[in-house]
């Protein structure tokens, strides 16, 4: 492997002082025109790079943020990660993404890293457990929890989505429809988003008069495959004729559960799915969903990461989703 070219290298190359490459790479005003332009020119012809934990030591700014994702293959978080990326470009700042697959470990190792290149903020959706890191660990950079919100030690921003209304009134649209036995797949009560689409289920139960039967909601970590197993649970059990789901790959499971069971999405059972895949306008006649405002969400996240503000101050934003009726 070649060793890496330093501004040592670069000065031994040039025959001249280790100062002087510095400087010139810097574009100290100090430094003579012609001598600038040479070594610049010479430090792309050997491939320098420049340290960013050099930069950072310096007092530069690094201006790197990283983004602490379960993974990308869910469509709202692969949808969110190139909004954001496009956003922080504008803002002139260097995107980091880390996949934690909702595991503690992951997530502290990937915390660790990105400390260690002095990054100048991260914005996280939280993994589910308690932290084997304290809020210490956090305290350079300015955090933003994305989605879910878990207890940091301190409070920290955070940019939501507002479904609370999207998914109750989910509930009345089918209730309307004539559905009685309407069943509600969902994360569990380990995650906060869980819980309050869970709520927000419930209230629209009551609000259409409808009772809450414990057989027909079905909660776990989410994941494609939980929706896919709890939809065919459902439809072997037989009861519920509308499903409503709270989450991006639950849906996506559960839908593909319907599909292949060799069944339409409106029957015997209706569908509202969360998250507007691009496919989900071209089934049947469409299916209805809960739409999520990706764009807003990760203007606001580069906006915050770029702001001059104090990293101990916090505030939460939230934006609303919609239910797409097909």
């Amino acid at each position: 492997m070649a060793e890496r070219v330093t501004i040592k290298s670069i000065a031994k190359d040039l025959g001249i002082s280790h100062m002087t490459v510095s400087r010139a790479l810097s574009n100290h005003p100090n430094v003579l025109k012609e001598t600038r332009e040479m070594v610049q020119k010479r430090a792309r012809e050997m491939g320098y790079v420049k340290s960013a934990a050099a930069k950072a030591m310096r007092g530069d700014g690094t201006r790197i943020v990283g983004l602490l994702l379960p993974n990308i293959v869910n469509e709202f978080y692969a949808r969110f990660a190139n909004t954001l990326a496009l956003a922080c470009e504008a803002e002139s700042l260097q995107l980091i993404i880390h996949l934690t697959g909702d595991d503690i470990h992951a997530e502290a190792k990937a915390i660790e890293r990105l400390q260690e290149i002095q990054a100048q903020g991260v914005v996280m959706v939280p993994a589910p457990g308690d932290r084997p890191y304290s809020f210490a660990r956090l305290k350079e950079m300015r955090v933003i929890q994305l989605i879910r919100q878990a207890d940091l030690g301190e409070p920290v921003d955070a940019i939501l989505v507002d479904d609370s209304a999207a998914i109750t009134a989910a509930v009345r649209h089918l209730a309307n429809l004539g559905h009685k036995q309407i069943a509600y797949i969902g994360a569990d009560k380990e995650l906060s988003s869980g819980r309050s689409r869970l709520t927000a289920f419930k209230v629209g139960l009551v609000e259409a008069g409808l009772d809450a039967s414990a057989e027909l909601v079905r909660t776990a970590p989410p994941s494609a495959e939980m929706g896919q197993r709890q939809m065919e649970a459902l439809l072997e059990v037989g009861k519920a004729s509308a499903v409503v789901c709270g989450g991006v790959e639950i849906s996506n499971g559960a839908l593909q559960a319907i599909l292949s069971g060799g069944h339409k999405v409106d029957n015997p059972v209706a569908f509202v799915g969360y998250g507007d895949a691009l496919l989900y306008a071209w089934i049947g006649k469409g299916v209805t969903t809960i739409d999520l405002p990706v764009e807003a969400l990760a203007s606001e996240a580069a906006a915050l990461l770029s702001e001059k503000r104090d990293i101990h101050s916090s505030r939460t934003v939230a934006f609303p989703a919609t239910l797409v009726c097909r």
